[in-house]
């Protein structure tokens, strides 16, 4: 049977609350295997993803190499929690896993540096949503409130790091903070006037809900305008590793998995309506319509080698400035990063 089993649409509430655990991250040890050791043809790769962005790029390598292919090459696990897939990864349960990029630097810290990191998959999914047009971007927040999920979580980091390159200080704007986005989803319902910070999709949902909304500030690009020489950092969401033993014992395994991956990513922009219908057969979102969507939005994208070094060790570095907690309490070393 597949381990992915379709969600009931039951509406945007229900919605909420499933996307709800995927994207609360914004908050593996096998067994040693020789290192020369030839893979073998019939070697199962076991990927974890979580419901939400991450995982929406890799909906059509589930559909054409899984349990209901003819050509089984990959298990698949989906969680809703990344606690419980970080867990999975750091016991050895996955040979591949697609976890949010903070938790992945925590994971490498708390293990014996037992991950390295093989593509980045997912970059800024934060937007500032309202009734009320930012005219000013950034700067039009002074004296404001923004509501937000998540009180010492890597939204709030990334909101902060980019009020303080705006040249805003911690008292020109107000943040309230929120148990969960669908709290914050819900206050923009009953208040389209006031201001908040929401991941995708949950922002395409609340606009969904509510024709007064709007996408007002796509934090990713403004992140990307203050990138530099010096850092030239990219606001990662999510990105994917691999057990070391496993990538030690079977390389080729993996650099086939980086080109089908980078083969499915381009698959949801190149057909964002068999992406969408895919995404929601596997609960991912639970709905088509607002998977196609919040597609667009979603900067589901493929950076593997340099291109993902630089741009998540540069991300991983303002983290730490912010908070080091965030990353680990260290950042991570070279052999965090797999260059094929």
């Amino acid at each position: 049977m597949h381990p992915f089993h379709k969600t009931p649409k039951h509406g945007i509430a229900l919605f909420l609350l499933l996307l709800l655990c995927g994207t609360a991250a914004f908050f593996g040890c096998g067994t040693k295997q020789d290192a020369a050791q030839k893979p073998s043809p019939d070697t199962i790769v076991r990927i974890g993803g979580l419901k939400g962005p991450t995982t929406m790029g890799l909906v059509k390598l589930m559909q054409d190499a899984g349990p209901k292919s003819s050509d089984h090459r990959y298990d698949f696990t989906m969680v809703t929690a990344a606690d419980e897939l970080t867990a999975l990864t750091a016991s050895g349960q996955l040979d591949i896993a697609l976890l949010p990029a903070n938790a992945a630097a925590i994971l490498y810290q708390k293990t014996p540096k037992a991950i390295s990191v093989i593509d980045v998959n997912t970059l800024g999914v934060l937007y500032l949503v309202s009734a009320a047009p930012l005219g000013d971007g950034l700067g039009s927040l002074r004296g404001k409130t923004v509501y937000l999920p998540g009180k010492g979580t890597t939204p709030e980091y990334a909101l902060r790091y980019l009020l303080e390159v705006s040249g805003l200080s911690p008292d020109d704007v107000s943040l309230e903070f929120k148990s969960e986005a669908a709290e914050v989803a819900s206050i923009l319902a009953q208040n389209p006037d006031a201001i908040g910070l929401l991941p995708q999709p949950f922002a395409t949902a609340a606009l969904a809900q509510n024709s007064e909304l709007s996408l007002v500030l796509d934090l990713a690009q403004v992140w990307d305008a203050y990138r530099t020489e010096e850092n030239p950092g990219r606001l990662v969401t999510g990105v994917t590793v691999a057990n070391r033993d496993f990538l030690a014992a079977h390389p080729d395994l993996i650099n086939l998995f980086l080109t089908e991956h980078e083969a499915s990513i381009r698959f949801t922009a190149d057909d964002p309506d068999s992406a969408a219908a895919l995404i929601a057969d596997t609960g991912i979102v639970a709905d088509a319509s607002i998977a196609k969507k919040a597609l667009p939005y979603c900067n589901i994208t493929f950076l593997s080698g340099k291109d993902c070094r630089e741009a998540l060790e540069g991300y991983l570095q303002i983290l730490y400035a912010q908070n080091p907690a965030s990353v680990g309490d260290a950042l991570p070393d070279d052999d965090f990063y797999y260059m094929p």
